[in-house]
């Protein structure tokens, strides 16, 4: 496949950037399919305001503060702990020492 080097707009500030036929050769190899939305400066600022997160456990959350705990009593040992999420009741809920060992840690 021959590429060539095409301007694109800016979704962000609007300006022309060019895509270069090098980067649409990369893009191509990862299975990209979509063009870039920003140029390479948006690009970069967008990255550093989301401290280059790419996903995860704390995903969501960026950089909102500390996380809201919960105080559980674990099924298992009945030790009191805390945990990062409201249980729901429905399902049995384990303190961290018992969740490790539970995943062979």
């Amino acid at each position: 496949m021959q590429f060539q080097d095409q301007t694109l707009t800016c979704a962000d500030c609007g300006q022309p950037f060019v895509w270069t036929a090098s980067e649409q050769e990369f893009y191509n190899k990862k299975g990209f399919t979509n063009s870039p939305k920003r140029c390479p400066n948006c690009r970069a600022k967008k990255k550093a305001e989301f401290g280059n997160n790419r996903g995860g456990f704390n995903s969501g959350r960026m950089n909102n503060g500390p996380r809201e705990m919960f105080t559980i009593t674990c099924s298992n040992c009945g030790k009191q702990d805390q945990v990062p999420f409201k249980p729901k009741g429905d399902r049995p809920v384990l303190c961290r020492d018992c969740f490790m060992k539970s995943k062979g840690r």
